[in-house]
């Protein structure tokens, strides 16, 4: 596995990691709804913006690939 598979799969496995921590800390939390509620919102704002990032960081490791895979067949072709 390359470098840059092992930080896309790292970057996966952090963003599931904290979507439990935040579930379970909701299950655990002694707050009103409200403000339940409020930290919802900011936690889901968190994990969008995490999630957006992991989704760019696929799609630069995914173009990346495909120009490797395209090199290699270029350079057989010859």
């Amino acid at each position: 596995m390359s470098d840059k598979d092992s930080g896309s799969s790292f970057a996966i496995g952090f963003l599931i990691g904290a979507i439990a921590g935040v579930a379970v800390g909701f299950l655990y939390a002694p707050k009103t709804g409200k403000e339940t509620r409020a930290m919802l919102r900011e936690k889901a704002d968190e994990i969008k913006e995490k999630a957006d990032e992991v989704t760019v960081k696929a799609k630069e490791a995914a173009l990346e690939a495909g120009k490797r895979v395209k090199d290699k067949f270029e350079h057989k072709e010859d």
